[in-house]
């Protein structure tokens, strides 16, 4: 009698089990012929990536997880994310999600909380790969190369495609394994309005006083020839003032990321080298010949933070606001800012991030056409006096999937799953078309796209070019970004107010991030610790051949641009430029 019952029990689970499987599988279906459209893969494949997220779902139900929480920054994407594609999981795996969505400066304090105790808040996090020196150094974030061939095998996607990513070669340490999985990526570009650069009038008038013609400048002398000329020689279009800038100043941690986000290496204060500098990076931290031990910042030690060049930028970076941007931009935070040049009276912007491309694109904006199609266009950033060949170019975010060592194994198992999930062939298109924040190639140069590139100001064709390479977040020589960046901006802000010159504030920065870097020299990082120079003259380590360099004689060179149809067309020809 009793193994009566036990066979019905056997067989009545066995039901439930099948019609669960059933109802998965009917939701993937539902899933994948309404939101999870267009997609670089057909419904057949789609159904078949989804029924594997099912099985290896199943597997830790059976276990016990049946929810998970995991936190990312507020962005287009991720709000995409904790509201629709969360739920999809859901209802395809079975397995809830808590996506929590708060500010970037909120997401770095709970993680930095979750290191110093030792156990980690959420199940999974969406980093900015700008930490993966941090993560390597201090050991508690799981290599995701030895996972995915160990205890996270049965639960990686064999679609995966690991190669298909473009921003791996950012979350991968001198180990040379893979730490985190690329979510978003976006990149600080130069934005300019196409049209009015394109009036015969403005062309004209232009090429009378500078001697070359109005154009996407190449350099930063252009850039400030073509800020001067439309805030003191145009200054009016359609009856409202314009400006050749704009930029943000108020002394906010937002501030910070206007020069962590490689303001230095765009006047080109680093080394040649790709994704960052070696041995001086963009923050101005040399490392040993190990290209892994930071020796210094300052330039006294072989670093470059507060080296001719860096000094330099920031000069630049506080004449053009005050002299070229509406006078409310020295207040304002970058989240204030973002929005203005949509407004209609910025003329072009040195430093602005392709994030707010969706939001600069919709219909009615003074910024762009009765159609629909954009009124501005997108180019790489000019580059300042100290640049070379072979340096990086500017910065690019890429929001990572990020996981503790010391996690429930089921429960991480389960947050890697998701991440998979969001990241995966099945859902990654559409997910970009909502975002504008590209992981996948086979995304980029996907039909869609190309039918739809002239919607996006240049952004397609920059993501399609070899150009993109040369845009990088920041690398594994900085090795705290949470105690090191915070830093910056309080620095920075003493030279907007004009309490200190440039030169002073740089040189306090360079001394705090020694100073912070021989603290960690002492903290027990198990990677790659600082073990600093002793501080030198800075004659033995100023060149003209590599970082830290000399004072140029001229940091003002010749003005240069280029048409934007030419720069277009290189790119599509597989060029530079």
């Amino acid at each position: 009698m009793k193994l009566h019952h036990t066979a019905l029990a056997l067989a009545a689970a066995c039901a439930i089990a099948s019609q669960g499987a059933w109802a998965d599988e009917a939701a993937a279906k539902k899933w994948i012929d309404t939101e999870f459209q267009p997609s670089t893969l057909s419904k057949t494949q789609q159904m078949a990536e989804m029924k594997w997220f099912i099985d290896a779902a199943a597997k830790l139900k059976a276990k016990g997880v049946n929810e998970i929480s995991v936190v990312s920054e507020t962005l287009t994407t991720h709000e995409y994310e904790s509201k629709v594609l969360a739920k999809a999981f859901e209802e395809i795996t079975g397995i809830k999600v808590k996506h929590d969505i708060i500010q970037e400066g909120d997401v770095v304090e709970k993680l930095q909380t979750s290191m110093q105790s030792g156990k980690s808040i959420y199940d999974g996090w969406i980093s900015d790969s700008d930490l993966i020196g941090t993560h390597y150094r201090y050991g508690q974030i799981m290599s995701l190369t030895d996972y995915m061939a160990g205890a996270g095998k049965e639960f990686t996607n064999p679609g995966i495609d690991l190669k298909d990513f473009i921003g791996t070669s950012f979350t991968t340490a001198p180990d040379g394994k893979l730490y985190q999985l690329p979510d978003q990526q976006f990149a600080n570009l130069y934005w300019f309005r196409a049209d009015l650069f394109a009036r015969k009038d403005l062309q004209d008038k232009f090429k009378a006083k500078y001697g070359y013609a109005l154009g996407v400048p190449l350099n930063w002398s252009a850039y400030e020839d073509i800020a001067d000329f439309f805030t003191n020689d145009v200054k009016t279009i359609d009856g409202k003032p314009i400006y050749g800038h704009m930029d943000y100043g108020k002394k906010d941690p937002s501030l910070g990321w206007r020069f962590t986000d490689a303001w230095l290496s765009m006047a080109g204060s680093a080394d040649k080298g790709i994704p960052n500098g070696m041995p001086v990076d963009e923050w101005g931290i040399r490392v040993a010949d190990d290209k892994c031990t930071p020796v210094g910042a300052s330039v006294e030690r072989g670093g470059a933070t507060n080296s001719p060049a860096a000094v330099y930028a920031l000069t630049k970076y506080i004449d053009w606001l005050k002299k070229y941007a509406p006078k409310e931009a020295t207040g304002m935070t970058f989240g204030e800012a973002g929005p203005v040049p949509a407004q209609g009276q910025i003329a072009q912007q040195i430093f602005w991030y392709t994030a707010f491309t969706a939001d600069m694109t919709k219909k009615g904006l003074p910024v762009v056409n009765a159609d629909g199609t954009p009124k501005w266009r997108m180019a790489p950033g000019p580059n300042g006096p100290y640049w070379k060949p072979g340096m990086q170019n500017g910065y690019q975010d890429v929001g990572s999937w990020t996981f503790f060592k010391n996690g429930d194994p089921n429960r991480t198992a389960a947050a890697w799953l998701y991440a998979q999930f969001v990241t995966a062939k099945t859902t990654s298109l559409k997910k970009s078309i909502q975002g504008l924040t590209f992981i996948r190639d086979s995304d980029i140069r996907s039909d869609y796209f190309t039918k739809n590139a002239n919607k996006y100001g240049g952004l397609i064709e920059f993501y399609r070019s070899p150009a993109r390479v040369a845009w990088t977040p920041t690398g594994t020589n900085v090795p705290d970004y949470p105690k090191l960046a915070q830093l910056w901006w309080k620095n920075v802000a003493q030279a907007v107010t004009g309490e200190k010159t440039p030169q002073a504030a740089m040189d306090n920065l360079a001394k705090e991030m020694d100073d912070v870097m021989a603290r960690l020299q002492r903290a027990g990082m198990t990677h790659c610790a600082p073990k600093l120079n002793k501080k030198e003259s800075a004659d033995k380590w100023l060149s003209d051949q590599h970082a830290p360099w000399k004072k140029l004689a001229n940091e003002k060179p010749k003005g240069e641009t280029i048409a934007y149809d030419t720069l277009l067309n290189a790119w599509k020809a597989g060029k530079v430029r």
